[in-house]
């Protein structure tokens, strides 16, 4: 089986799964962003992506279809060898999502002051 591997600092968690959910709500507009990730060998790839609304700087692109209430759409990116993503205490943290249940990263790699820079790829 995969693995996701979450990163930050000097710590490193492993979580053994195949597919997962990145969330956030958006900093000014206060709504939920997610991107639905699969495990490609060494890569991420990114296979939907839902934004529940719309507003500053967060038009859903072309070709997405709104189905109740919430913008679907495949963002067109090859697959990636990793997330880098930079969290702050000034707005809600990002959630990873599997098997039906979302997880505060704070809960999986630490409070944001202690991991500021959390990276996600693919365990070797």
């Amino acid at each position: 089986m995969s693995a996701l591997c979450v990163a930050a600092a000097v710590l490193s968690v492993a979580l053994p799964l195949q597919t997962f959910t990145l969330a956030w709500t958006h900093s000014i507009e206060k709504i939920r962003w997610e991107e639905d990730y699969r495990i490609a060998g060494d890569r991420l790839q990114l296979v939907e992506a839902r934004i529940r609304g719309s507003g500053a700087g967060m038009e859903p692109p072309q070709g997405a279809q709104l189905k109740d209430g919430v913008w679907h759409y495949v963002p067109a990116l090859p697959p990636l060898p990793r997330l880098r993503l930079a969290r702050s205490p000034y707005v809600a943290d990002y959630e990873l999502c599997w098997d039906g249940a979302c997880h505060a990263m704070a809960a999986i790699i630490g409070p944001v002051e202690a991991a500021p820079e959390v990276e996600l790829a693919p365990c070797n």
